[in-house]
């Protein structure tokens, strides 16, 4: 551990190396966290420099784990291979993947443009699946690996207002079943983990374009989720360090429900 580093690490990614795209804030920031914290060096991708160095600064301040910031926009598959390229020249090899980087805009089945739903496809199912094409073909080279993709519980039939979205996590289900099926003989196993309602910057932000306060979506939520309030972004955490940890030797293809029993 550097010096500097005042926090306790655990060690059920010690010696991993895991990529997390859309890491620099939400839940993809508190995956990319607790991993470090968990004993792994990161690797996060992102559009915007400021905040992806923020939580690499974080992460080896805190934690002294090797961390680096990819930029890019996965919507771009050059962008999908040079994040992984990165990933295995900097450290050489990925254990581990996290589709997380997510776009939600707002548009019903009859009101959504196609610049809207390729937009939305372009980073939520074109960017998962082609991190996930190059991780592949780097963890068939070294022994195997875990991927983990961020679903949600649109992905089974969603919300009126989130038509294309809920459609491309219900691909993003199909991705994940592909890969399990197909390439646990390589010892890559693909799990997905449905996302319930989560208080990320994003989704705050679009509240309170509505005139809806954080206060107010706690509120929402009390009444809205059989459990009485919204994820975090450390409670999909905790369940995607299992997932990509050896405690899930043999578990692949699975659907985790991390929603407080939202859409159950």
């Amino acid at each position: 551990m550097r010096s500097g580093a005042n926090k306790s690490m655990g060690n059920r990614l010690a010696g991993k190396v895991i990529v997390v795209t859309g890491g620099t804030k939400g839940i993809g920031k508190g995956v990319a966290v607790m991993c470090a914290s968990e004993g792994a060096a990161v690797v996060i991708s992102g559009r915007n420099e400021q905040d992806g160095a923020s939580v690499v600064q974080n992460i080896q301040e805190t934690y002294g784990a090797e961390a680096m910031l990819v930029r890019g926009d996965i919507s771009r598959e050059k962008a999908c291979k040079q994040l992984i390229d990165e990933a295995v020249n900097r450290f050489g090899k990925v254990d581990g993947l996290v589709n997380n980087a997510g776009i939600f805009p707002r548009g019903t089945m009859v009101d959504t443009s196609e610049e809207l739903f390729d937009s939305i496809f372009a980073v939520n199912m074109k960017g998962a699946f082609f991190c996930s094409m190059y991780a592949i073909q780097s963890m068939s080279k070294t022994g195997g690996g875990s991927i983990v993709h961020m679903g949600s519980t649109n992905g089974y039939k969603g919300g009126k207002e989130l038509a294309a979205y809920s459609c491309s996590k219900g691909a993003m289900l199909t991705l994940n079943r592909h890969i399990a099926a197909n390439y646990a003989r390589d010892h890559i196993r693909s799990n997905w983990v449905t996302v319930g309602w989560v208080a990320s910057e994003g989704e705050i932000e679009l509240h309170r374009n509505r005139g809806l306060s954080p206060d107010d979506l706690r509120k929402m939520a009390e009444t809205y989720i059989p459990s009485g309030r919204m994820q975090t972004p450390k409670d999909m955490a905790y369940g995607t360090i299992f997932l990509l940890s050896d405690e899930a030797s043999q578990v692949t293809g699975t659907e985790l429900h991390i929603n407080g029993g939202l859409g159950l």
